[in-house]
């Protein structure tokens, strides 16, 4: 049972994992992930940036599925998911941070369209709509990443900003 403030907000952002909405988060939420992105940058999952974010895909999944998985089944329902994200990581962003990073990093190359190891905030809004974050959302939550105000995104933006989101009261 969600009995706390905290644990509600964690409640409803497990929906952003469960990318087929089958009530559940499992490897195939997070390949499918990966492929829905590969698709919106017309990346090939063959090509080293594709093949770098399925890895980071499966290590993000093992990493959830150590935290929150409690019984095993390679399964994480929404209980589990809010008992792991609050027993486990509330008071600890940076392990959430850890796990995400290789999948954020993979995800950050693949909307990097010329190299510079940046995303404009254009290509984040296209990257936080694929994992289904309403578009007026999306706009505002990549702008906010912009911290310098230079129109791009990077790692450093990125990854605490996430962990924050999954891990912290607001």
């Amino acid at each position: 049972m969600v009995s706390t403030d905290y644990e509600r907000r964690i409640a409803a952002r497990f929906a952003t994992f469960d990318q087929d909405g089958n009530g559940w988060i499992d490897r195939e939420d997070f390949n499918a992930a990966a492929k829905a992105l590969l698709a919106e940058f017309a990346v090939t999952a063959r090509s080293d940036k594709g093949q770098a974010l399925y890895a980071g895909a499966e290590a993000f999944w093992q990493g959830m599925a150590g935290i929150a998985d409690r019984d095993g089944d390679q399964r994480i329902t929404r209980e589990e998911f809010v008992t792991g994200a609050v027993k486990r990581l509330r008071d600890n962003p940076e392990r959430f941070a850890e796990i995400a990073r290789p999948f954020l990093h993979a995800a950050l190359a693949v909307a990097d369209g010329d190299g510079d190891g940046l995303a404009t905030v254009a290509d984040t809004v296209r990257v936080l709509r694929v994992f289904h974050v309403p578009e007026e959302l999306a706009g505002a939550t990549a702008a906010a990443l912009d911290t310098d105000g230079d129109g791009k995104v990077g790692e450093p933006d990125i990854v605490p900003a996430i962990a924050r989101y999954f891990t912290v009261p607001e």
